[in-house]
C-alpha cells in the first residue's frame, strides 16, 4: 500500500502546501522539515510554472518569485532527496503539465520514485487526457491524484470511479461529495475553507501558508508551523 493511502486509514488529513523555491530553496527545505515534525500528514510541494492559471493571485505571485529566484525541477528533486533522509510522511508534487512534459514524463516519474515522491497532482490535466502520464506513473509506482470540481453528476462519477489514492476537490466540496459518494468511498480532500470542507477526508492548506511566506520570507517557518498546529 502506498504511503498516501495509509494516511486516510485512521484520521482526517491535514496537508500543507509549499511553493518550491519561494522565497528560496533553503527556506522550502526548512519548511518541509518543520511541517513534518509539527504533525503534517502529507506535504504538497508546488513546482513553479510561468502560467499558473489554476491558482489565485497569491499562489501565482509565489510561483513568479520562485522562478525569478531560479528554482527548477531538477533542484526540487535534489531537495526531496535531502528531506527524505528525515521525513517519512508522503510527499507529493503539485504541478502543471508543462514542466512534466519539458522534463519528460518517463524521466519525471522515474525520478519521483528514485528520490521519494509518492504522488503527483497535475492541476491542468483534464481527466480525458490523463493517459498521457498514466503509464509512466504506474510503471514507477507513483499515484496519479485526480482533481475534481463541480460538474454534472455523470462526469463527477466517471472521474471518481477511475481515481486512485484520493481525489483533490477544487472549489465547492459540498457540490461534489454526494455524487462521488454514490460510486466510491475513496478519500476526498478539499481546500482549507472551501464550502463543505468540514466533511472532507482531509484539507489542503495552501493560500494561508503562501501568504505567510510572502509576508515573512525566510523568517516564515515558525509562523507557518504555528498555523499548522492551530489547525491540529
Amino acid at each position: 500500500m502506498n504511503r498516501i493511502q495509509q494516511v486516510f486509514d485512521s484520521k482526517r488529513a491535514i496537508i500543507p502546501f509549499v511553493t518550491g523555491g519561494d522565497p528560496d530553496i533553503q527556506t522550502t527545505e526548512r519548511l518541509i522539515l518543520a511541517l513534518a515534525e509539527a504533525g503534517a500528514d502529507m506535504i504538497e510541494i508546488g513546482i513553479p510554472f510561468s502560467d499558473p492559471a489554476a491558482g489565485g493571485p497569491v499562489l501565482q505571485l509565489a510561483e513568479e518569485r520562485a522562478l525569478t529566484g531560479g528554482c527548477r525541477v531538477a533542484e526540487l528533486f535534489e531537495l526531496v532527496a535531502r528531506v527524505r533522509e528525515q521525513v517519512t510522511i508522503p510527499l507529493l508534487f503539485r504541478s502543471y503539465i508543462n514542466p512534466i512534459f519539458v522534463y519528460g514524463p518517463e524521466r519525471f516519474m522515474s525520478d519521483c520514485a528514485r528520490y521519494g515522491i509518492d504522488g503527483v497532482v497535475v492541476l491542468d490535466l483534464p481527466f480525458e487526457e490523463q493517459g498521457e502520464i498514466r503509464a509512466a506513473c504506474k510503471a514507477h509506482g507513483i499515484l496519479q491524484v485526480s482533481t475534481i470540481s463541480p460538474a454534472p453528476v455523470e462526469r463527477l462519477q466517471k472521474i471518481a470511479k477511475a481515481a486512485e489514492g484520493f481525489l483533490y476537490c477544487i472549489g465547492d466540496f459540498g457540490a461534489v461529495e454526494q455524487s462521488v459518494r454514490q460510486v466510491t468511498e475513496i478519500p476526498i480532500v478539499a481546500g482549507y475553507g472551501a464550502p463543505g470542507a468540514e466533511t472532507a477526508n482531509g484539507v489542503v492548506v495552501d493560500t494561508a501558508i503562501v501568504e505567510l511566506v510572502a509576508e515573512l520570507g525566510r523568517d516564515s517557518v515558525a509562523s507557518v508551523v504555528g498555523l499548522l498546529q492551530g489547525l491540529r
